[in-house]
């Protein structure tokens, strides 16, 4: 069993801080725990953040992408770059997690536009600095370029608990990865279900690429309840 975390287990929020499990969610997750061999939430946020919010024993937790487990920090100075390039663009901000960095900005007035003048600004900073840019819902990311993410994670995790059947359930163009990695785990024949956590900004293309789609975080925590 793999899961997301924002937008999957939680709803989105204004600010990340704010995020919080929906309610069912621990139950379920500890539920899941007793009757699954693994159980596991692949997340771009770090994987200390993401055990306070859960605790729930028992769970596997893949912060930044599985980025955490290697530590480290973004290239010397890129750090201060973005600050400096973030800093004109009303209502966003950085959020620095070490190895990577997202720039936010939901609050801004005008996201659209935001979002234009981010990217424009932040890809030759990460070009430069051998990072790459993965967009997310009101979110830019700069994270090392050429290293696994969230597809990465869930193949590693099917090969060393030797898996031969697998969940993932996300709501984001990240999550295509992860179901790239089933379906290459289905060509090997493995059983695999691949479900889309739709809301208000969950991309069509995930839709799509799904076998199952529930409606926000409380239909995936119904569906887990159901598996359980």
């Amino acid at each position: 069993m793999f899961l997301d975390f924002d937008g999957s287990l939680a709803g989105i929020v204004a600010h990340p801080e704010l995020a919080r499990p929906v309610e069912g969610a621990r139950e379920a997750l500890a539920a899941l725990v007793q009757r699954f061999r693994v159980v596991a939430i692949v997340s771009g946020r770090r994987s200390a953040e993401v055990e306070s919010l859960i605790a729930v024993p028992g769970i596997v937790v893949c912060g930044l992408y599985g980025l955490d487990e290697d530590g480290g920090r973004a290239p010397a100075g890129v750090s201060d770059q973005v600050d400096s390039a973030v800093a004109p663009v009303q209502g966003a901000w950085v959020e620095h997690k070490g190895p990577t960095l997202a720039v936010h900005y939901r609050r801004a007035p005008n996201p659209g536009k935001a979002r234009s003048a981010l990217v424009s600004a932040l890809r030759p900073i990460a070009a430069v600095a051998g990072l790459e840019i993965v967009e997310g819902k009101m979110v830019v990311e700069l994270v090392p370029a050429g290293r696994p993410r969230k597809g990465g994670v869930v193949e590693r995790l099917l090969v060393e608990h030797d898996l031969s059947a697998a969940l993932f359930a996300g709501d984001d163009v990240a999550d295509l990865e992860a179901f790239g990695a089933l379906d290459r785990a289905a060509e090997r024949g493995a059983l695999t279900v691949k479900v889309a956590v739709r809301g208000p900004e969950t991309p069509a293309e995930l839709v799509r690429a799904a076998d199952l789609t529930v409606e926000g975080p409380p239909g995936l925590v119904e569906l887990l309840r159901r598996l359980v």
